[in-house]
């Protein structure tokens, strides 16, 4: 959470002594009486990242007296934090560096002696985190959510002690609570592979290590390892991903997709090892030193890193939320157990985002954080989970909605597929930027769209078009037959529904 809580001196409900003076101040907006059991707030949620900050505002938008508790000293959790954000800084910068260092000669561009200041780039990172988290303050002010900075657990289904992080402690009423408090690394099992965050280390630690590493093994192939395993064998590192499945990109990626991904990233010097396992770890002479051996057992194998990356996924985050007091189960996955319109199994309090099943993204939370908002409110709200999409920011990017040409094979699915590769787009031919492909993948008898899958540049934009279709239920004509701007990367997505449609693109 961040730094100031909104209740008064006077007002404000003490469960252990007398909280600081410096923990009651409300900052440069009006302070308000937190709410007590005569007086409850119509919503409070515990959590300030993607899903819980999106829902206490959508909660107030909507009339409702709404308060947020989050413990972390910043809004926005760890997605802007530690992870979506301060990642993609660093991914968008170490691109910039790596093209002036190996493509802006061939541009025309001369440029002196390039240079790495690895210490302003991460300041740069640190302060795009830092405005946007100043900004979601803003918006709570704005829209009047109480944000009160904290530890919160359960007293009651109605009632949720806070440890202030100022000192003292308060307690608060709620009509509705909706549990955001989001999900942690998941750490790995293997003996000496404890994270300390500066040989072994998190995405957390990973975003802030302090010099390049000669050597750098990452244990895991899937969205956040390649991401930050790019990010600094851009920089300069040598790095090995070891992956035990056989393929990289981690769930809801198509396997063509995926196969034309692992070429890209190892013509830029990326290694792999897949189907293998990591057994151990040990540290000496400033090395680690990992021990693998095939996944479905073999010979053992030693790599030796200066820095090992461990990025085997993330598990749902609740800790001292004291779930018993309030009657929330949780499943054997440690996921808060829902229904469809994110009830628990306690009366009025519902649960979003990574704390409980699906993927873990920002902005599939903060679809659920606006959906139990209105559930509150109306009674009545909305996801659609198959049009959510899912990106990769490397480069090239990587992103996909909907279904998986394995999936549809396995389901038993008549199909049709159309593809466009941006070797054949005249706006990326320019650009210089042609790697990558278009795959639209039809419904046969319907041509209904039911997923597509994307490498190439600007990926992570194009792919808003495919949802959007999709939540119409377009067909692929539909895009096919819609005017595309001439020249742009666009075209390369209409080109590939049209060859789906058709069964022919135009400039290919």
């Amino acid at each position: 959470m961040a730094t100031e809580s909104t209740a008064s001196k006077s007002h404000i409900s003490r469960a252990a002594g007398r909280v600081p003076a410096a923990a009651l101040q409300v900052g440069r907006w009006q302070a308000r009486k937190l709410a007590t059991s005569s007086e409850p707030y119509d919503a409070v949620v515990i959590g300030g990242g993607p899903g819980g900050y999106v829902a206490a505002i959508k909660a107030a938008q909507l009339g409702l007296r709404t308060a947020c508790i989050e413990k972390r000293g910043a809004l926005g959790g760890t997605c802007l934090n530690v992870g979506c954000i301060p990642s993609k800084a660093m991914l968008n910068n170490s691109h910039l560096y790596h093209q002036a260092q190996h493509d802006l000669k061939g541009r025309g561009i001369e440029v002196g002696d390039v240079k790495l200041n690895l210490t302003q780039m991460l300041k740069a990172k640190d302060d795009s985190v830092a405005g946007l988290t100043r900004g979601i303050e803003i918006l709570f002010r704005q829209n009047k959510v109480d944000y009160i900075k904290g530890a919160a657990s359960f007293v009651s289904p109605n009632k949720i002690a806070v440890e202030l992080l100022d000192g003292g402690s308060t307690e608060v009423d709620a009509k509705n609570i909706i549990i955001a408090t989001g999900s942690e690394v998941t750490p790995f099992p293997g003996e000496g592979l404890e994270i300390d965050e500066e040989q072994i280390v998190s995405s957390t630690g990973a975003l802030s290590l302090k010099e390049v590493p000669s050597k750098m093994v990452v244990i895991g192939g899937g969205v956040i390892g390649l991401e930050m395993g790019s990010v600094w064998s851009r920089l300069g590192a040598e790095v090995t991903v070891v992956e035990f499945l056989g393929g990289i990109g981690g769930a809801g990626i198509d396997e063509e997709i995926a196969k034309a991904f692992q070429k890209s990233l190892t013509k830029q010097g990326l290694k792999f090892k897949l189907n293998t396992k990591v057994l151990s770890a040990e540290k000496s002479d400033g090395k680690v030193f990992l021990k693998t051996e095939a996944a479905k057992g073999g010979k053992e194998e030693t790599l030796e890193a200066d820095v090992v990356l461990v990025a085997i996924g993330r598990r749902p985050y609740t800790k001292g939320l004291n779930l018993e007091a309030a009657g929330v189960d949780i499943d054997g996955k440690g996921r808060i157990v829902i229904d469809d319109q994110f009830n628990t199994t306690a009366k009025n309090i519902r649960c979003i985002g990574d704390v409980t099943f699906g993927q873990m993204l920002a902005h599939k939370a903060e679809e659920e954080g606006i959906a139990a908002a209105e559930y509150i409110k109306t009674g009545h709200g909305h996801v659609n989970y198959g049009t959510i999409p899912a990106v990769v920011y490397t480069h090239p990017e990587v992103a996909w909605v909907g279904k998986t040409e394995q999936e549809l094979k396995a389901a038993g699915v008549q199909y049709k597929i159309g593809k466009f590769p941006f070797v054949a787009n005249s706006r990326a031919k320019t650009n210089l930027d042609m790697e990558g492909t278009v795959k639209f993948i039809a419904e046969k008898e319907t041509d209904r769209i039911l997923g597509v899958h994307i490498i190439g540049p600007n990926a992570g934009e194009m792919i808003a078009e495919a949802v959007v279709a999709m939540e119409y239920g377009a067909s692929s004509e539909d895009i096919a037959r819609t005017s595309h701007a001439h020249p742009t990367l666009s075209e390369a997505f209409r080109e590939a529904a049209l060859a789906a449609y058709s069964g022919k693109a135009i400039h290919f």
